[in-house]
């Protein structure tokens, strides 16, 4: 029986946070449901995408439409083998949904497998779930998580992190390195 995997997204989520896991998880023959809130099966939302080019911090550019296909509010988080928890500027926003965080907590409570990449972090530390944990994030997001009682790792942005049922990565570059230990923890083996 294929996996089914729960893809939270929003409103300019980092389009590669949103796109490559999402295409790569149903590659191999994963049942994805990208949800945002508030939105219904076949809406479209925007990314961004982020860049370093020299300044202080990332730029953000205006990305693809990402569709959804899985209505928000008929997400049952017990349906699910795992939750993967995109990027960008959504997180900031999407922590705020109460259900977001009530389906956040679920993978936890349970010990489901639980990815979250760079801001993404974001939705863990509003739900409470980092206390004790190792994991990484987007540099900024570092002192969010020794708030909610993580400890919070600067490593190379295509590294990952494992810590139990939960795998972080700092930034969209970590993308093999987030899905390969993501794909360990639903128990899927690819041998090539």
């Amino acid at each position: 029986m294929a996996k089914k995997v729960l893809l939270i997204v929003g409103d300019y989520v980092e389009d590669y946070e949103a796109m490559v896991p999402f295409q790569a998880m149903g590659a191999i023959g994963i049942d994805v449901h990208a949800v945002a809130p508030d939105r219904k099966k076949g809406d479209a939302i925007p990314t961004a995408v982020h860049d370093f080019t020299g300044d202080q911090t990332y730029k953000e550019l205006r990305g693809h439409n990402f569709v959804i296909n899985m209505d928000f509010d008929n997400v049952q988080p017990e349906d699910y083998d795992g939750l993967y928890i995109a990027g960008g500027r959504s997180a900031e926003y999407i922590r705020l949904n109460e259900k977001v965080i009530a389906f956040t907590k679920h993978f936890f409570e349970m010990n489901k497998p639980v990815a979250a990449i760079c801001h993404g972090i974001q939705v863990l530390t509003t739900a409470r779930v980092l206390q004790g944990r190792t994991l990484t994030a987007y540099v900024a997001v570092g002192p969010d998580i020794e708030l909610a009682g993580g400890t919070w790792k600067n490593i190379p942005a295509d590294q990952a992190i494992v810590d139990g049922n939960l795998v972080t990565s700092p930034a969209w570059p970590g993308h093999q390195a987030i899905l390969k230990e993501f794909f360990k923890l639903l128990g899927i083996t690819i041998n090539g």
